[in-house]
């Protein structure tokens, strides 16, 4: 059986778009199994299966168990999961941001730090109803309209988290994590000892530690989608590194493997390499 690739993506509910950046609808058939690297990223996972279950069979955090997920939400991380596939994939990724945890479940996003839960585990739950209603459709515009009604529904008794962290966290992504911490800490008025403690209470990480994410994830982008006469060392300033040397040991620290390895090994990814803008 030939290999095949499908992804769609759509924008949300314009209700939703201040903390999820869009639908990206996927179906992979026809690989080998294997295994899937869930790597670092600006974004919460959460993910709605379709076909099989998403089955992780190593945690970021070796302490918890592995397990099977039919809408698996998680928090941020700065280590790699594993996710074992057998060839086909279905489902819907949500891009969720971490300003949007708490107005979906009711929690803050330091809640699900390095850590993977069944959705209908939140603190505040969808329950069942999303991933009801996300598999009983059986288009991509019916599955993105389905994730709309319900997580509008959610989001209309949630709260926000506060306008200096929302700032901050924002600046970081739309900076691609280039940016220093003590300018984001003058700009709000706090210092820089009293927003590492704020922000990483709120996201888990600390503010260095996400702009190291969201750097990486930028390069991860580009080492994907960027033609080959392209160098790594090129990516590397681009990115904000200050060399070749120290994307691929900050790679290596987050992802398991060198830039070269990870792009050998990885099937397709289930994000279009067709970023849209950052919006946070």
């Amino acid at each position: 059986m030939e290999a095949t690739t499908e992804v769609v993506t759509a924008a949300p509910a314009p209700a939703l778009a201040a903390f999820i950046d869009r639908y990206v609808g996927y179906r992979l058939a026809g690989f080998e199994p294997g295994l899937h690297r869930g790597l670092p990223s600006r974004h919460m996972t959460f993910i709605v299966a379709v076909g099989p279950t998403i089955d992780v069979v190593e945690q970021t955090d070796p302490r918890q168990a592995p397990g099977s997920y039919r809408c698996v939400l998680s928090g941020l991380q700065a280590s790699p999961a594993m996710i074992a596939h057998t060839g086909f994939q279905e489902g819907v990724a949500i891009e969720l941001t971490p300003l949007g945890c708490r107005v979906l479940f009711g929690m803050p996003a330091s809640e699900l730090w390095d850590m993977s839960i069944e959705c209908s585990q939140a603190r505040r739950t969808l329950g069942d109803q999303l991933a009801d209603a996300v598999q009983s459709q059986r288009d991509w515009p019916s599955r993105f309209a389905a994730c709309d009604r319900a997580l509008t529904a959610a989001a209309r008794t949630g709260t926000v988290a506060g306008p200096e962290l929302t700032w901050a966290w924002r600046a970081l992504v739309h900076t691609g994590g280039t940016c220093s911490i003590n300018p984001l800490a003058d700009r709000i008025g706090w210092t820089r000892q009293h927003l590492t403690r704020k922000f990483t209470a709120e996201f888990g990480a600390s503010p260095k530690l996400a702009a190291r994410i969201i750097r990486f994830e930028r390069a991860k982008r580009m080492l994907a989608g960027t033609p080959s006469y392209i160098s790594i060392a090129q990516i590397a300033t681009t990115c904000g590194y200050y060399d070749q040397a120290h994307l691929n040991r900050d790679f290596g620290e987050l992802a398991g493997v060198s830039p070269t390895t990870w792009l050998a090994e990885e099937i397709p990814s289930v994000q279009d390499p067709n970023d849209p803008p950052a919006r946070g």
